[in-house]
């Protein structure tokens, strides 16, 4: 309970701080006639801070069934996330809602607790989605080909739909509290068959509850534990559940471990390394995918996972990394320099003194740690010439 006090605490914060991003000058209206649907529809669209600054730069987009109100929310958790490194700018396409019941469901309800005879319109907006709205933002917006989809309640079941019904629509699915229980189950029947037949989805799919009872947890649970036990490859599951959050209030309560969890940071953390250097590049491939930039692993941040290899006395790992390293910024006296540290921690001191020497060959008087690169040969000099 503490966590959710102090998470609707910090995202509330964030919703005063950074209100003023999604103002007039960042957000655009594309209201069109859609023939799917027949009738007018109005998207909000939120661009980054950069947008007008980089016009090279492309971008993810989220699509979220919604209004004005779950942007400001968002643009807030997001714009700090992205101030750490955390998180790529994204495209906000906020679809403003016109019956949000028919819409959003993909069956009639018969069930009497709901609205009878109302809904089934999921399959029809999810066309106007693809067939209407995503080529209009790739045509008048720098996107690229990462896609989020967003949702609660019936929006997160809508989302569940789509996951099934067209795994290639989007990259990321974010269900908030979905309501599984609607039309007699059919969409959770759906996805078990989808998943069940799948053995490789790439793919992000989030999902939370709250304090929901009756049949509503019953089917959210009994769901979750089929994803847990029959996850195909490569499908990142994470999950939350609220004990004693309402309802309405699981998308602020979810929002930050959804976002968070989904987007890889620019630096690799340690638990994403498994052992073998290939898995560093294979992340950075991963990063580049959602932030629509070609990313090679960064010097120092692969450095890092050396020395944190280090740390741990795994020394031929750590070598093997460094070896890695080099092979990406050969021209690095940075990276040449890890390499000697990694020798000297496992004892092979001429090792080290020979890579020392190729790193005060390549490193620039200016660099701030020149008179290091000089010292640390000298001594790896000194140690190596001592008698034996």
């Amino acid at each position: 309970m503490r966590f959710f006090k102090a998470t609707c605490l910090f995202i509330l914060s964030l919703t005063n701080i950074f209100a003023v991003h999604a103002n007039e000058e960042s957000v655009h209206y594309e209201v069109f006639f859609s023939k799917q649907l027949n009738e007018e529809r109005r998207i909000l669209v939120k661009l980054p801070k950069d947008y007008f600054s980089n016009t090279e730069k492309t971008y993810p987009v989220i699509y979220l069934p919604g209004s004005k109100d779950d942007l400001s929310l968002l643009t807030g958790l997001l714009s700090r996330l992205v101030e750490q490194k955390a998180a790529p700018e994204v495209i906000i396409a906020v679809i403003e809602n016109t019956d949000r019941t028919r819409d959003l469901t993909p069956t009639v309800n018969q069930d009497p607790r709901g609205p009878v005879g109302q809904g089934g319109g999921g399959d029809k907006y999810l066309n106007f989605v693809e067939m209407e709205l995503i080529p209009r933002m790739d045509k008048t917006y720098r996107t690229h080909d990462y896609r989020i989809f967003s949702g609660s309640s019936i929006g997160g079941l809508l989302v569940i739909h789509a996951l099934h019904s067209r795994p290639h629509l989007f990259q990321a699915h974010l269900a908030f509290s979905p309501a599984v229980w609607w039309g007699a189950r059919t969409t959770v029947q759906e996805a078990k068959k989808f998943i069940s037949k799948t053995k490789h989805f790439d793919n992000y799919l989030y999902m939370n509850i709250g304090e929901e009872g009756g049949e509503m947890r019953e089917v959210y649970d009994d769901f979750h534990s089929f994803l847990q036990n029959n996850k195909p490859s490569d499908l990142k599951l994470v999950t939350d559940v609220f004990p004693n959050v309402a309802h309405a209030l699981t998308t602020p309560a979810g929002l930050f471990n959804a976002y968070h969890s989904l987007f890889l940071p620019m630096q690799m953390p340690m638990s994403a390394y498994i052992g073998n250097p290939t898995s560093i590049d294979l992340y950075y491939k991963r990063l580049s995918s959602q932030w629509g930039i070609v990313t090679i692993p960064p010097e120092a941040n692969v450095r890092q996972i050396g020395y944190n290899l280090i740390n741990q006395q795994k020394f031929e790992s750590a070598i093997e990394v460094f070896k890695h390293n080099i092979k990406l910024h050969p021209d690095s006296a940075d990276a040449q320099y890890g390499l000697a540290y990694g020798y000297e921690m496992n004892g092979n001191l001429q090792a080290a003194l020979k890579q020392a020497n190729i790193a005060l060959e390549v490193v620039d008087k200016e660099h701030p740690y020149f008179s290091f690169f000089v010292n640390a040969q000298a001594r790896l000099s000194s140690e190596v010439a001592k008698p034996k």
